[in-house]
Formats: C-alpha cells, structure tokens, sequence
C-alpha cells in the first residue's frame, strides 16, 4: 500500500554537473523558478566524484529536506536511491540520462518539466533493493553480454542509443557465451548463457523488457536467463523482448528467488554491470533483497 504523500516544502536536487550533454545550468534555473513559483524551496547539491555517497550522507545528516531528487541518469538514480534506503526520506527522479531505466518502471514522466510536478501531485510507494556482490542496486544488474556492451560504451567518448547499437552490433559478431552456476534458495541452474540479468525491475533502459509481471516490492527478485542461441533466432528474440514476450522463447529461462550464488566456474573475476556502471567482482557473486527499504515519489 502507498504511504500517506507528505507535503514537500524544502527539496535536494543531486546532479552531475558534468556528466551526459544536457545544460545542466539551464535545468537548475528551471527548477529554482518552478519551485520558487510554487511556493518550494529548492536546493542544488552537486557531486564530485569524489566519495560522494559519504558527502551525500553528511549531508543530509546536516540538512534533511523533505525528499531528495535525483536529476540526472541511472549513476545519479543508484547514488541518491543508496544514501536514502533505510532510511524515511522519499526519492524523487526527475529523468535526464539516456537510458532512464528505473523511472520508467515506476511510471515516471520522462520530460523533465513533467518529472517535476510530483512535487505536487504524488504518492509514496515502497521498493525493493538489491545488494549485487557488495554494491548497492536499485534497478538491474547484470552478467554477460549486456555487462560488456556497458563496459565498452563507458569506455567510448559517445553518447547515446546510436553509440550503444553500434557497439553492441560490433561486440556480438565475436562475443563467446560463458559458463555459470547459479545457485538460489529454491533451485540450482548451471549451464552456458548469453547473458544472466539479476533483476527487481523489469525493463532496461532501452525498453527491453526483461523480467515481465515483475514487483518491485514483493521480497522476491528474479535471475532471468538468455541461454546460447543461433543467429537466426536473434530477430525472434529480439522481438520477444520489446513486446512482454521473455518468456515464450526457448532460450530464456527466469529463477525467482530471495538470495543467489552467481558463479562462473574456472575464473576468479567476472564482469558486472550494476545500473549502468561497469565492474570486475569476485566470483562467485553473491544477491541478496532488501525488502521495501527504499521510499520513492511516484505519479498518484
């Protein structure tokens, strides 16, 4: 059930000054002038990318807001959702990156001006988190091919959804399947994959829709599979993905569970994806969910 919506006076905006192409300074004013129109007042925190999540909590510890949004893309998103879980303030997201994957989930407007009319007009849902071999998740993770394309589109110096098909078009023409252990409270799983999504949430960014009839708040999460599978299957594949069709391919499989043990047999590191920020962890990989431990502004 949503939590009774507060009146929100005094509101955080985080931002990346220099991250993604928007003009951050044309956002601030914005926002300034909207809220101070409405009779809010608004404050603009920038990160550093220096140990922001610690600065981020004295922060708050300092001068707690009424809610704390996110302005920017999924670093930004992941950032402030980690400094508010367990915590009673709300998460706001008003959505200024590319990909944009978990304010789509939880049905936020994606125009930024829109974004900002839950100032006014909201109710507050709890979420569930993830905790992804020690990292903090609020939306996806994962392992395989997707972990790799995000690797190598952080690498690059382009933006965008062009940048990201093409390098994704490059990368599988070469891409080998790995081998995994999955290892769950309710079942075993071995066997090759393509790719392994670790999952709360069910579509990325790119409107793929990976985990279908997913909750965000019912304790669970799911592993969702995408086994080996020929090239003249990937079209077929690929459709089931951007219409809610996962589970009708033989090549897909999804595991819901309450913790996993995610392993890649023979190798001491595997590479990780977790909201959008690329990692080499530990394997094997421990997921755990923090039940309904994150509050977040949602349209009423």
């Amino acid at each position: 059930m949503p939590d009774t919506p507060p009146i929100l006076r005094r509101l955080l905006f985080v931002m990346n000054p220099i991250s993604g192409d928007i003009d951050k300074a044309s956002v601030q004013q914005r926002i300034q002038t909207v809220c101070a129109e409405r009779g809010r007042t608004a404050r603009i925190y920038e990160t550093s990318g220096d140990d922001d999540l610690a600065k981020l909590r004295l922060h708050l510890a300092q001068d707690t807001p009424d809610a704390v949004f996110a302005a920017g893309g999924d670093g930004t998103v992941n950032l402030v959702a980690q400094a508010l879980s367990g915590t009673a303030l709300p998460l706001g997201i008003v959505p200024l990156g590319s990909g944009n994957g978990l304010s789509k989930d939880l049905g936020i407007p994606q125009d930024a001006e829109a974004a900002l009319e839950l100032i006014w007009q909201h109710q507050v849902v709890r979420v569930d988190t993830l905790t992804v071999g020690g990292h903090f998740t609020a939306h996806l993770a994962d392992l395989g091919f997707n972990a790799l394309i995000v690797e190598r589109f952080a690498e690059g110096g382009t933006r965008g959804p062009g940048a990201y098909v093409r390098i994704a078009l490059q990368e599988y023409m070469r891409y080998q399947p790995c081998l995994y252990r999955v290892v769950t409270d309710t079942e075993t799983w071995e066997g090759e994959a393509f790719m392994l999504t670790v999952a709360n949430a069910r579509t990325f960014g790119s409107n793929v829709v990976i985990n279908p009839a997913s909750r965000m708040d019912d304790g669970r999460f799911e592993v969702c599979v995408i086994e080996p599978f020929p090239a003249t299957a990937a079209p077929g594949i690929l459709y089931q993905l951007y219409t809610d069709g996962f589970d009708e391919s033989a090549y897909t499989r999804r595991l819901q569970c309450h913790q996993a043990s995610i392993e890649v047999p023979g190798e001491a590191q595997v590479r990780v994806q977790v909201d959008g920020e690329p990692l080499h962890l530990p394997t094997p990989v421990a997921v755990t969910i923090n039940p309904q431990n994150l509050r977040v502004l949602v349209p009423a």
